[in-house]
């Protein structure tokens, strides 16, 4: 260690209080965090872009300060799923700390683990109180059945109005209009069920009729629209 002169020639002071770092909440217990290995947790964070055309949510799972376990997903930019992937394959292994300094391709999955840290390291996890955490593969099951995000996309103008696209149920392909003309139901599939379907030797068509529903009163309407077409 070097000391600059001034530094030197001072007398020494004992140090009497010695205060460790506030216990904070990590997977049903209380821990003064001094080391990254004291970390667990498994949370979400958000990022965005510089230009904020594409968004990031990702989920971590973090057992005594590695990273076990990464979902990864993005929306709005198709440069992003291919940095997504890359992220999937460098995160797993890494220690928060590394993982926070370590470049994630993409400016939106970068922001995201930036906040994830944060979150991690004051005791803000979704697992704070839960004892023992989230076994690895919780992320996963975040994506519910057939492991699709849970994504939705409408679009509207002033002219034409608006458009369901993708609801939570799934891909909707008719939106259902009353007499007024304004939306009372939507008719969709949920790809993930289709294509489980299909990959045990269903019929796409017959694995396609399987997978659709309708919401609202979608059977009371008086006209269909194709929401991408008409």
């Amino acid at each position: 260690m070097i000391y600059s002169a001034e530094v030197e020639k001072m007398t020494c002071v004992a140090k009497g209080a010695n205060h460790g770092p506030a216990p904070i909440p990590e997977e049903g217990k209380w821990v003064r965090v001094k080391d990254v290995q004291d970390v667990s947790g498994l949370t979400h964070g958000v990022g965005w872009c510089a230009p904020q055309q594409g968004a990031c949510k990702l989920t971590l799972n973090v057992k005594e300060g590695i990273i076990q376990e990464a979902l990864v997903e993005t929306l709005g930019c198709s440069g992003m799923t291919h940095s997504a992937a890359m992220a999937s394959e460098i995160l797993p292994g890494k220690t928060i700390l590394e993982a926070l300094n370590t470049d994630l391709v993409c400016d939106a999955i970068n922001t995201a683990m930036r906040e994830l840290f944060l979150q991690i390291v004051y005791g803000r996890t979704q697992t704070a109180f839960s004892e023992d955490g989230l076994p690895i593969g919780a992320g996963l099951e975040d994506l519910g059945k057939g492991l699709r995000s849970q994504v939705g996309t409408m679009y509207g103008t002033l002219a034409k109005g608006p458009r369901y696209l993708e609801m939570a149920e799934g891909y909707v392909t008719r939106i259902a209009l009353d007499a007024e003309d304004q939306i009372i139901g939507y008719e969709f599939v949920h790809l993930g069920k289709m294509m489980a379907a299909i990959k045990k030797g269903t019929d796409a068509n017959e694995a396609m009729k399987a997978a659709s529903g309708t919401y609202g009163r979608f059977n009371d309407a008086a006209r269909y629209v194709d929401p991408r077409h008409e």
